[in-house]
């Protein structure tokens, strides 16, 4: 559907007589350099992403990609129109899942088209933001480039911080005195980590790019704002490698724990086996009953015997203590 649809004339929303279905009319209304319209859609049917197609002479091969969505992070040119695809991020606590949604920008240089897909990528607070500030909005499409890759930026900056809190979390388990199964978790944080890189990662150029002022179509101006955008990418990017690393290290700490613990366990029966060996061998010894045993008529042989079971268990007990077995 189209959530909004609107004529922008230097840096200020100007109101058309015309409803926000219909884009012919909205783009026949843009009379003056530097006047643009935005078109806003979430989920559109392919009907409606046709008529958008038409109205704004878009190429079909980057409309068929921002219909079925799932693409990766990039910038392409098809002839005066650049496309760009975002990936969007939030977190879901609970479940310690990255979900994932998309955003499609079609950038002309009377007009912008956004077509959003999940439910993570509302995109009415960057609208609200530019209309708020004339001097940004008087960029043109390029102050909306600015405006979505700030929002959906800053989305990653939040996602990254939940995770570094998970991350603190798992370390905190794994070097607890308490025994613990964090593998799953671990696992399951790498994985979203690398949904949250594939995200990233490919974001870069483009920023970059647009930082420098070297891509066609988006003004030189704007290359400070974006020069923002691209330093919290960065640092985006260099928590995700940092946290990987961390969990990386934490597992193998994890798994080096298991395996002192189960040399604990291993020193630990084998004090007990050694504590019931001793007087098992005495009392087979004594119970051979052999005729010409020398303590077999001793009256005092089966007190002996205790007393030899004992004081025997009883060294071993102190020595497997000492040593750090019990």
């Amino acid at each position: 559907m189209i959530v909004d649809s609107a004529l922008y004339r230097k840096g200020v929303r100007v109101e058309v007589d015309c409803s926000r279905e219909d884009l012919h009319e909205l783009r026949a209304e843009i009379a003056d350099d530097g006047d643009f319209a935005w078109v806003g859609l979430h989920q559109p049917t392919e009907a409606e992403l046709e008529d958008v197609a038409v109205a704004f002479g878009l190429h079909p091969l980057a409309v068929e990609d921002a219909f079925k969505a799932h693409q990766r992070p990039k910038l392409e040119r098809y002839d005066d129109t650049l496309f760009m695809v975002l990936k969007t991020l939030w977190y879901v606590d609970e479940e310690d899942a990255v979900e994932t949604g998309e955003v499609n920008l079609f950038i002309g240089s009377d007009f912008i088209v956004t077509v959003r897909h999940g439910v993570g990528s509302d995109l009415h607070a960057a609208r609200s933001f530019l209309e708020s500030d004339e001097s940004v909005l008087n960029h043109g499409p390029s102050a909306v480039v600015y405006a979505v890759c700030d929002k959906v930026v800053d989305g990653y900056i939040d996602v990254v911080a939940s995770l570094e809190e998970d991350v603190d979390e798992v370390e905190e388990s794994v070097f607890s005195p308490a025994r613990t199964n964090d593998e799953v978790r671990i696992y399951t944080l790498k994985r979203e980590i690398a949904e949250v890189r594939r995200a990233v990662l490919p974001l870069r150029d483009p920023m970059r790019r647009f930082a420098t002022g070297s891509v066609p179509g988006i003004e030189e101006e704007t290359a400070p704002f974006f020069r923002d955008v691209a330093d919290h990418l960065t640092r985006a990017a260099e928590v995700v490698d940092s946290l990987d690393g961390l969990l990386s290290t934490a597992f193998d700490a994890h798994l080096a724990r298991i395996s002192v613990q189960q040399n604990e366990d291993m020193r630990k029966i084998s004090a007990g086996v050694g504590l019931v060996a001793a007087p098992t061998l005495i009392a087979g010894v004594y119970g051979m009953n052999f005729s010409h045993m020398p303590e077999l008529r001793w009256h005092l042989g089966y007190a002996f015997a205790i007393a030899l079971m004992v004081l025997s268990s009883a060294g071993l007990w102190v020595w497997f203590k000492k040593s750090g077995w019990l």
